[in-house]
């Protein structure tokens, strides 16, 4: 097997049906998972593969001793629990769409990566935060062209509606309303809403013409010439705007780059530290939980928390009220 195809092995005596729609519905089965999502079980496959065929092993199915080996190798080579673990699941998934059990319901392997994330921890260092005052820096550095006029906007967007990445760059024209009090952005599919039900966002204008987003959204609408299609496109080096959609890695590029421009460390920033921008400022705001929630789509408060623990560190602090 040279390839992670994630869609079904039909047997071989399958109805001439089936054999006629295969192509329709390993299409609909692919949809079932994030496009991120394959791409990366595609290639945590690829590795796991190269290494059995290094050692005369098979991949598929893979025994349990096998398994426990590549763990511990992904270990020893200093990579984290969490990307251990990812591994894990595109070896899983693997297997079960090959209508194979996965050898990582085994209990050895199962104790073998109890015991890789008992001995490397499983903190992960988040991205850091744009605050307001950080944000005001960067879109200082815009380039006074068209490119500056699109970056405006995806940064005030991504800040003011604490976008996921993959969720700003989804937005057509279709999803948005401009009314009198701001603008209704509606995002069809998002992580948490992977069948599309689709949630709907209000973003206000800002107080300042320079910092604000919906007037930042018209902008770069008019200037670009864009009346339906994708919000957010490619503009090459002569000003010219195409008509594909950015990615979303283009959002962490433009991230960083400003970052860098307004003298912000660029490696602890990308297009995440806009979504905890928008919760972190607010939380210091004092702006209740319950109106963060609605912006930020969590189904959680303890998810949340995760994105307010640092700077909420001191605030209320045991330690500076016991007189010392």
């Amino acid at each position: 097997m040279t390839a992670l195809a994630l869609v079904p092995a039909f047997p071989e005596t399958a109805s001439f049906a089936l054999t006629t729609d295969q192509a329709r519905i390993e299409s609909y089965v692919r949809q079932s998972r994030a496009k991120s999502t394959l791409r990366g079980y595609r290639s945590d496959w690829r590795e796991f593969e190269a290494w059995c065929n290094d050692r005369g092993a098979p991949a598929m199915p893979a025994s349990q001793e096998a398994l426990c080996g590549y763990l511990a190798a992904c270990a020893d080579r200093g990579l984290k629990a969490g990307s251990i673990q990812r591994r894990l699941s595109a070896i899983a998934a693997a297997h079960t769409t090959h209508g194979l059990e996965s050898p990582t319901n085994k209990a050895a392997v199962r104790l073998c990566m109890a015991g890789i994330r008992r001995a490397l921890g499983v903190h992960q260092e988040g991205k850091s935060a744009v605050l307001t005052a950080d944000l005001v820096a960067m879109l200082a550095h815009l380039p006074d062209n068209l490119l500056g006029i699109r970056d405006r906007a995806l940064l005030l967007m991504g800040f003011a509606g604490a976008f996921r990445r993959s969720e700003l760059v989804g937005l057509d024209v279709q999803d948005l309303e401009f009314t009198s009090e701001g603008l209704k952005a509606l995002i069809r599919r998002s992580k948490t809403d992977q069948e599309g039900e689709g949630q709907r966002i209000g973003i206000a204008f800002g107080m300042n013409e320079t910092t604000c987003p919906v007037r930042a959204i018209q902008a770069w609408l008019a200037a670009a010439g864009i009346t339906e299609g994708p919000v957010f496109r490619h503009v090459d080096r002569h000003g010219n705007v195409k008509s594909e959609r950015l990615g979303d890695r283009a959002v962490a590029l433009v991230v960083k780059r400003y970052a860098h421009a307004a003298g912000l460390a660029s490696e602890k920033y990308a297009g995440h530290s806009l979504r905890a921008g928008l919760v972190t400022q607010a939380s210091i705001n004092q702006v209740p939980e319950i109106v963060i929630m609605r912006q930020t789509r969590h189904k959680s408060s303890d998810m949340l928390r995760r994105y307010i623990r640092e700077t909420t560190l001191f605030r209320d602090n045991a330690s500076a009220r016991v007189g010392l």
